[in-house]
């Protein structure tokens, strides 16, 4: 046995079924044993970058740690980006890179790169293997850091002689202990009754939730708590999904692009429990405006978070699932009021008051908005919609309706292209789920090369692409900040969709302003396998302001 067997055993041993990369002198040996010894299932992507994504469209469906695989070099450089995506949403992976043979590392040799250097900032531990008995050692540490705690990427570098070197006897361990990590699960005790006795005595109690509830699986606590409390309910970008959006507690996205209701609430409350959320400036870009007059609660299984951007009164460290099951068994919990009808019907009040229709500027055009309710309407119950980044992405947060599905986006990093190989990954995962990829013309560009991916592996997914000619967010950003300048956003020159979807052997179906939206949208949802719809959008269209 040599150190690539080892590498793909203790892949099986974790359970791994698939995986997700590109090959590369590097790492062949790697590729050659896990074809050889094991049944995973290697996914060839078309570009490293989009290995990550899958792998991350994976692990957020499964629950699961994702794996991604490439070589060294170029192959890991192109991949940094899918970590970093990751990273910024606590999505598990455990990301393989092949390096030059040890004795060569430091000595700029063909397509060397010090990958665990430049990924430093954003993984949550790396391993350069130097000795081939180590590895199973190293994977099963790996799996354990990203798959507990705050979830992330852990990066492993195997030069190619690693690989290549002889083990006596291949042995994976039963368990890991690191003394240097050891996450908080359980929550303190005290602070979970000082929270409860807040409850108890709040007139307008808010609960925030952010990615977290949905990284711990505890979207069912939540909705549980919330509606024996009678507790409205906001979320962050990446916690929608947390509440059912046609939920009578649940008022909608925070932040400068969110509902104005959800901001109302926010601001309004006289407890606010942000469980699982950054208290970033995306969804609170005045972080004083929600501690005034308030008691703020900080619920996280990350330490560093809480306080970070803001001071909480009640901070709480620990996994959420475990931290909302030990609030519903405490005896305290009788004395919060089971009735905020007072709240709840203040803040109806509010946004039955603000709820203004926007008319369509041109009717050439269709209008997102009803685009993508239509398709929420019309697609699976459980189906899992993916968003891209940019004005695509705007749109989906305030009009995709989730009801048993899954929403998924890349919120903290806003990585563009990350829709097409993240819903692939996600249709890998769950072959029997209808999935559903949202982008933008521009986003769409980064990542068609994954239409032969997706083809190769039978992962059929439904891909929108609204289609407005601009990188519109941007466009958007300078129509109110450059004084109608738009350098670099014009996409003057693009494929014809219609003809790539034929290269691909893809149903085509499109929209624009004299389209009948329901019967395209149900046509393009009944096909078969994997079609695209091109939407003609407005280029001078604005996300909700």
């Amino acid at each position: 046995m040599i150190g690539a067997d080892a590498m793909a055993k203790s892949l099986a041993a974790e359970g791994v079924d698939v995986l997700f990369g590109y090959t590369g002198a590097a790492i062949c040996p790697f590729y050659d044993a896990l074809e050889r010894d094991t049944d995973i299932h290697g996914v060839l992507v078309r570009t490293e970058q989009n290995a990550a994504h899958m792998a991350s469209g994976y692990a957020r469906l499964t629950g699961k740690v994702g794996v991604c695989v490439v070589t060294s070099g170029p192959g890991a450089t192109n991949l940094l980006t899918g970590i970093a995506t990751a990273f910024a949403d606590s999505i598990p992976l455990v990301c393989i890179t092949g390096q030059v043979n040890s004795s060569l590392i430091g000595s700029d040799v063909f397509q060397e790169a010090d990958i665990t250097g430049a990924a430093e900032s954003f993984v949550k531990y790396s391993y350069l293997v130097r000795n081939a008995a180590d590895i199973p050692r190293i994977f099963k540490e790996a799996f354990h850091i990203a798959g507990t705690g705050r979830k992330g990427p852990v990066l492993i570098d195997v030069p190619q002689d690693v690989q290549e070197a002889p083990i006596q006897k291949f042995s994976y361990p039963e368990s890991v202990s690191l003394r240097s990590y050891k996450p908080t699960v359980k929550g303190n005790t005290v602070q979970i009754r000082k929270v409860i006795s807040e409850l108890a005595s709040a007139k307008k109690p808010l609960i925030c939730a952010g990615g977290g509830v949905i990284s711990s699986r505890a979207e069912k606590l939540i909705r549980e708590f919330a509606h024996r409390f009678d507790i409205p309910v906001v979320s962050t970008m990446m916690g929608i999904g947390v509440m059912p959006t046609e939920d009578q507690l649940y008022f909608g996205m925070v932040g400068n692009n969110g509902e104005p209701i959800a901001n109302y609430a926010m601001n309004n409350s006289d407890l606010l429990l942000v469980v699982g959320a950054r208290v970033a400036d995306r969804a609170v870009n005045r972080p004083d405006l929600i501690t005034e007059n308030k008691v703020l609660v900080h619920i996280d299984v990350d330490p560093a978070e809480i306080g970070k951007n803001v001071g909480p009164t009640i901070p709480l460290v620990g996994d959420i699932g475990h931290i909302f099951s030990e609030m519903l068994k405490q005896e305290s919990i009788a004395k919060v009021p089971e009735n905020h009808s007072g709240w709840l019907n203040e803040l109806y009040n509010t946004k039955g008051a603000s709820d203004a229709k926007k008319a369509k500027k041109n009717s050439e055009y269709a209008d997102p908005k009803t685009v993508i309710e239509a398709i929420s309407r019309l697609m699976d119950e459980n189906g899992v919609y993916v968003a891209d980044v940019g004005q695509n992405q705007i749109w989906s947060c305030r009009y995709h309706q989730v009801r048993g599905g899954r929403f998924m986006t890349s919120g903290g990093m806003g990585t563009m292209g990350y829709a097409i190989p993240a819903a692939i990954g996600a249709r890998i995962a769950c072959p029997g789920r209808q999935v559903i990829a949202v982008c933008g013309d521009g986003a769409f560009a980064m990542s068609m090369m994954e239409l032969a991916t997706m083809n190769q592996e039978n992962a059929g997914i439904k891909i929108v692409v609204m289609t407005n000619r601009r990188l519109g967010m941007v466009r958007e950003y300078q129509t109110y900040h450059l004084d109608g300048r738009y350098p670099m956003v014009r996409i003057e020159s693009e494929p014809d969709l219609e003809l790539l979807a034929r290269a691909y052997g893809l149903p085509y179906l499109k929209l624009d302003g004299g389209s009948d939206i329901d019967k395209v949208v149900t046509a393009f949802l009944r096909q078969y396998d994997a079609a695209i719809l091109d939407v003609s959008v407005d280029p001078d269209e604005d996300t909700p302001r």
